[in-house]
């Protein structure tokens, strides 16, 4: 698993990828990135990650439970040293795991004053989001201040041409000068494995698999400045960033908008697939 994850990390970097995005419930996955940053020692990656999830599926795909979510205080200051001891000087940005608008962050004072110390070691304080009230979760988290100064300064959101619920709030976030992260562009592979014909044929047109044309829709958004892949091989990392190459015109943009479902709709099948 070490040395698949390096592969992927070392064709990504030749590629000119230079923003790597982990988290703490990832399974080891901070450790493999660290090791291989302290290996190769890139000086222009950005390297986010993130907290409030503890994996506890112990590697087992039939687990009865994968991972466990808490916004606490005292979770944010284990996980923090733990990221910190594992990624050191290269974290760049450390984010709250799939925050809602319903977490109890928004009212604890303290867990927000541990948020703004960040910054005093130069870690930027981001979020992240999921679940079908996205919109409101990050206009609810911008307008969170603490002494008087914006707590977040990026987000990430999932956006896909399935989930495109949070369009409106994320380019808010941008103009406001939040970093927005795009996560999930393929729909857990749901648009690469079977993805609906409309984008068949106009991948097919393009030259391109279904992955790459999802790719190429999100990098179509002028307010999304960072889009997320999860390539697993240097093969499936090369055929999702074709993408960057697809120009799509108004009729390709206006054929994928159809492809739009309801948040309710698109969060209640994500729920419902295998953990694999």
């Amino acid at each position: 698993m070490r040395g698949a994850t390096w592969s992927v990390l070392d064709a990504a970097y030749a590629a000119g990828i230079r923003w790597v995005d982990t988290a703490r419930s990832y399974g080891r996955a901070e450790e493999f990135l660290g090791g291989w940053l302290t290996t190769r020692h890139p000086d222009d990656l950005a390297v986010s990650s993130k907290w409030g999830y503890t994996y506890v599926g112990d590697w087992k795909i039939d687990a009865s439970v994968h991972e466990v979510k808490e916004h606490s205080v005292d979770r944010y200051r284990v996980q923090y040293d733990e990221t910190r001891a594992l990624l050191n000087e290269y974290l760049s940005v450390y984010q709250v795991h799939s925050l809602t608008e319903a977490s109890p962050l928004f009212q604890d004072v303290r867990l927000q004053a541990a948020l703004a110390d960040a910054a005093a070691d130069g870690v930027r304080v981001g979020f992240s989001t999921s679940g079908p009230r996205q919109a409101d979760t990050i206009r609810k988290a911008m307008a969170l201040e603490v002494s008087g100064r914006r707590l977040f300064s990026t987000v990430q959101s999932t956006w896909n041409v399935l989930e495109t619920s949070a369009e409106n709030a994320l380019r808010e976030a941008h103009d406001a000068g939040l970093h927005v992260l795009v996560k999930e562009v393929l729909a857990n592979g749901r648009l690469a494995v079977e993805p609906p014909l409309a984008m068949r044929t106009i991948a097919a047109e393009k030259g391109v698999g279904p992955d790459a044309l999802a790719l190429a829709a999100a990098l179509s958004r002028s307010w999304a400045d960072t889009i997320l892949l999860g390539a697993a091989s240097p093969a499936q990392l090369r055929a999702n960033l074709a993408g960057a190459d697809v120009v799509l015109d108004e009729t390709d943009l206006g054929a994928m908008a159809q492809l739009s479902v309801s948040p309710e709709a698109y969060w209640a099948e994500r729920s419902a697939l295998p953990w694999t």
